[in-house]
């Protein structure tokens, strides 16, 4: 058997370890939800999350390395955004999953291009379904509808959140054991242009929910 691509593992590694904090977040931010239907949305997303997780680590297994191997190095970094970005109560939370979820998958989606079909095909299979970016969406239109300050408090917030995320991505690269860049450097992303798509997107979404960029 062949050694596995590193550069594969290392960014199903990331993704690994990403859904298995998010399953922890959106289980524990469940129960900040102001009624059962609320709570019940965000406990399914949370169950696709580990969903996710399992699929990303039998695909970890399948190539010889161990799921905790592959996501170690991200650890530390992941989950100093997590800690440094809780959510204080329900509408907190629904925008953390708005605003820091999609911008995950827009880089995921962006970077699964370089990869080969099949595990391809995995990335854009595990990023989330956009019927849950709705309901956040529905849910921040609706709080602001209801009293038009809380659109200032919950762009502050999405400012945060974008700005740990970004902190994020830095230790991330600084945890990367090289592998990982060396796929985004392979396939010949424009860092800055990829930067600015992400941006963008994250503009749209923000105007879309209701919010001030």
């Amino acid at each position: 058997m062949s050694a596995p691509d590193p550069a594969l593992v290392d960014l199903l590694g990331l993704v690994a370890y990403g859904e298995l904090l998010a399953f922890d977040r959106l289980a524990a931010d469940a129960r900040l939800a102001p009624d059962l239907r609320r709570r019940a949305a965000l406990s399914e997303m949370a169950a696709a999350e580990i969903a996710h997780y399992r699929w990303i680590a039998d695909r970890v297994t399948a190539l010889g390395v161990t799921p905790d191997e592959a996501m170690a190095p991200y650890v530390e970094a992941l989950r100093a955004y997590h800690d440094s970005t809780e959510p204080k109560d329900w509408l907190e939370a629904v925008t953390k999953a708005y605003v820091g979820d999609a911008i995950s998958d827009d880089f995921l989606r962006e970077i699964a291009g370089g990869l080969d079909g099949p595990d391809r095909r995995l990335i854009l299979d595990v990023l989330h379904d956009s019927r849950y970016a709705e309901f956040a969406a529905t849910e921040i239109r609706a709080a602001v509808q209801a009293d038009p300050r809380v659109a200032n408090r919950l762009s502050m917030w999405a400012r945060r959140l974008v700005g740990e995320a970004l902190s994020q991505a830095g230790r991330v690269a600084a945890a990367d054991r090289g592998a990982l860049t060396a796929l985004i450097s392979r396939e010949g992303v424009d860092v800055p242009a990829l930067f600015r798509r992400l941006t963008d997107a994250h503009t749209g979404r923000m105007t879309a929910a209701g919010l001030n960029n």
